[in-house]
């Protein structure tokens, strides 16, 4: 089973769009794939569960939230595996496939559970247990150890920032996705997300060195540009510009440019069913899902980029 984070700092990046439509299109493909959402805003969820499906299903005893919570009132916790939710609409489209895509939904008020994360640290500086660091921070590794189901992906919807949530989706993950629309703000902050997860991976092997615990490797990162504006079939020149300076750094790039196209992945949250599987999706707007969708997989299985 491989972990995906796909994270950025920066909201607006089309981060949840990218994880639904990867998700999706890889459970097309035939993989059994989970999606986790870990993003107070449940951007994620909406995109396969209405809102009313939501409240009446899911709030109140099948979000993420709720294992977090169990395992910090003194009784058994929940398990992920008894989490998991089914898109029905995505499931009806790929049935016959030979995959699968589940999720563990997300909650509104998910922000509560960074401060329970944060309550079982000694906020002084240096006062930090070394196994009491480790066990905070691997908590969701340890939840998708202990079992969460027979998957070959799980892609984790990171919130845009770097949280305790967060950092527990860097510590469980074997790669990192980072999704970037080309222009200054957006571009510079890939160098300091790198950074963040490699200090986060060093600190994490010193205590777990400390404590007897084992250590993690860096998860492979890499980036995709979203929201790209074309003309005549090239990104304009202000995105092009910024394109070729990420990967003159030799940036880990897709070649797979995503168009910006508001309107059409907009309409996922009203639908439930991702571009990549819309059949009134545009058909350039398909394909270029489905090209996106096989560079990921190649990248993953170990493909240079």
């Amino acid at each position: 089973m491989k972990v995906i984070s796909i994270i950025n700092f920066k909201g607006g990046v089309g981060k949840t769009t990218l994880t639904a439509n990867i998700g999706a299109g890889l459970a097309a493909r035939g993989l059994r794939v989970l999606i986790i959402d870990l993003d107070p805003q449940a951007s994620l969820t909406f995109s396969f569960f209405r809102p009313e499906e939501w409240y009446e299903n899911l709030a109140n005893k099948r979000t993420i939230k709720q294992w977090y919570d169990s395992a910090g009132q003194g009784r058994t916790p929940t398990s992920l595996a008894s989490l998991v939710s089914t898109p029905p609409r995505v499931a009806h489209l790929i049935s016959g496939s030979g995959g699968w895509l589940d999720i563990i939904a997300s909650h509104l008020d998910l922000l509560s559970v960074d401060l329970l994360l944060a309550s079982a640290l000694d906020p002084r500086s240096g006062q930090v247990p070394p196994r009491r660091f480790v066990k905070v921070h691997q908590r969701l590794a340890d939840g998708l150890a202990e079992g969460v189901g027979d998957y070959d992906i799980v892609l984790i919807d990171c919130a845009p920032n770097f949280n305790l949530v967060t950092k527990n989706a860097v510590v469980a993950s074997d790669f990192m996705l980072i999704p970037t629309r080309p222009d200054f703000l957006s571009t510079r902050g890939i160098d300091h997300l790198g950074g963040q997860a490699r200090s986060l991976v060093r600190r994490y092997n010193e205590h777990a060195a400390e404590g007897g615990d084992g250590i993690i490797k860096e998860p492979s990162f890499a980036v995709v540009f979203t929201m790209v504006t074309f003309r005549s079939d090239e990104p304009i020149e202000a995105h092009a510009t910024y394109i070729a300076q990420t990967r003159g750094l030799g940036v880990p790039t897709f070649s797979t440019l995503v168009r910006d196209r508001k309107a059409v992945y907009s309409a996922i949250p009203e639908s439930g069913v991702p571009v990549v599987l819309a059949g009134s999706a545009p058909r350039a707007a398909r394909q270029e899902t489905r090209q996106l969708v096989d560079e990921f997989r190649n990248w993953i299985e170990g493909n240079a980029l």
